[in-house]
């Protein structure tokens, strides 16, 4: 029997050679067909791993019922099945008469949307999804499926001009794709210039998007560049882009689609030749049914759609990433003993690489020699975690016993702050804004706290 003959409910499934390597991945085809509504009778068959409908035109499946949102729902395809998202909508999706929003549904299942009936049915037939043969591309690092799956598409999406759309988790590295992308272009020779929407305050967004002219408002004592400038001839990458305040967003669509922006301030507008790469760990499909985010601007960005997985569904790649933070930290350092990375790799690590990472990094910096103690609990210590760590031998930190307990535990976080963020800051180039995306602090706090600690800035 062969692959295409496996049970209907298996979705995706991996080709592998004689030693256990991963050569493909293999997606199945499926259909939706209309058995009741305004579309009676409209069928179609997909080869994709995620199926969206609704009312407009971008939509795989395109519905004319009045009572479907424009972006309703969707179907997507993963190692566990056939997984029915309701994408916010209006009137909601239903199955079996129950209004759900996020279930795994069987083979030739039922749901309704506005007026209209679906019926989804897998089919015999699959399609093979190419893995990349690398395990590292342009600072990605990964082995699992799921990673060589991302590299093969970044392969092909990188030397294209297209718009990109990155969602994932908060720490799942969605702006190391994003400066992968631009890496592997023909842009690679120019600028690439980060905007953190989620960490500019509202009222400096447009100004740190499309720049000022002197006198454009009070303070304004010089003219100044805006991002869109700056990436000129290179790519700008526009990070918690889900973020951006509403009123922003026709601009952003406008400087989009005309390729010009114009500071505040300014008479005419300035050619600004950029690829723009967006990033959100919110889901911008919800935020368009919600009003809060505009459906045109949506689905300008999303050109290309990249979905990055979390830590926790690719763990094979842990032990991987370890050596990687390693290597980045330089020589010197005592590598993790094999039970100890067995035990990080069972952790759940909802921070995702970036605590993964934070958690190698503060064990180094607090330990002599990283075991696993100090590894487990640096991460313990993270935020949001339990465990008080105050028995840890390998502190290297003093503890002063003749002063109180509140003075004695000040000077320890004190000396704690002061070397994990002169680290950070040598890590990062003194480049406070990635300092702070890296620590998981808003810009302004590391700052303040730079200051409060007299820490000099390595790019000073």
């Amino acid at each position: 029997m062969g692959a295409d003959d496996l049970d209907l409910r298996t979705s995706t499934w991996v080709t592998t050679v004689a030693e256990g390597v991963a050569t493909a991945l293999r997606l199945r085809r499926c259909r939706l067909e209309v058995v009741g509504g305004h579309d009676a009778g409209l069928t179609r068959e997909f080869t994709a791993e995620t199926i969206r409908v609704g009312a407009r035109r971008e939509n795989d499946l395109v519905l004319l019922d009045a009572k479907v949102s424009g972006l309703h729902c969707e179907i997507r395809l993963d190692e566990h099945g056939y997984r029915l998202r309701d994408l916010g909508s209006k009137n909601g999706t239903f199955v079996g008469g129950m209004r759900v929003v996020d279930v795994y549904v069987n083979p030739g299942v039922v749901l309704e949307v506005g007026d209209t009936r679906l019926r989804f049915d897998p089919l015999p037939g699959s399609v093979e999804v190419p893995l990349a043969r690398t395990d590292d591309f342009f600072g990605l690092v990964g082995r699992s499926v799921k990673m060589r799956e991302l590299f093969a598409r970044l392969e092909k999406i990188g030397p294209s001009e297209a718009t990109v759309l990155i969602t994932g988790e908060t720490g799942t590295g969605k702006e190391l794709v994003a400066e992968a992308i631009h890496k592997s272009s023909p842009r690679a020779g120019g600028p690439f210039v980060v905007v953190d929407a989620g960490a500019i305050p509202r009222t400096l967004v447009e100004s740190e998007l499309f720049g000022f002219e002197r006198g454009a408002f009070t303070g304004a004592d010089r003219a100044s560049a805006g991002a869109f400038e700056r990436a000129h001839g290179g790519t700008i990458f526009l990070d918690e882009i889900g973020e951006l305040p509403l009123d922003l967003q026709p601009k952003l669509l406008r400087a989009l689609e005309r390729k010009e922006v114009k500071r505040l301030g300014a008479q005419s507008p300035v050619r600004s030749d950029v690829r723009v790469i967006a990033a959100t760990h919110r889901d911008l499909a919800v935020e368009v049914n919600r009003n809060t985010f505009r459906e045109d601007l949506y689905y300008r960005l999303a050109v290309a759609r990249l979905h990055l997985p979390p830590l926790r569904e690719r763990r094979e790649d842990i032990p991987q990433l370890i050596e990687y933070f390693f290597r980045q930290m330089g020589e010197g350092h005592q590598r993790l003993q094999p039970e100890t990375i067995e035990l990080l790799c069972r952790q759940p690590w909802p921070g995702n690489v970036r605590e993964l990472r934070n958690a190698i990094e503060r064990a180094v910096v607090l330990a002599e020699a990283p075991g696993e103690s100090s590894v487990v609990r640096a991460r313990e210590a993270a935020p949001g975690q339990s465990g008080s760590g105050s028995d840890d031998p390998s502190l290297s930190l003093p503890i002063d016993l003749e002063a109180p307990f509140k003075e004695a535990k000040a000077q320890l976080v004190e000396a704690f702050e002061r070397r994990y963020l002169s680290e950070l800051l040598r890590r990062t180039g003194g480049n406070i804004s990635r300092a702070a995306r890296r620590a998981g602090l808003d810009r302004m706090s590391v700052h303040k706290m730079i200051v409060r600690l007299g820490i000099p800035n390595p790019r000073d």
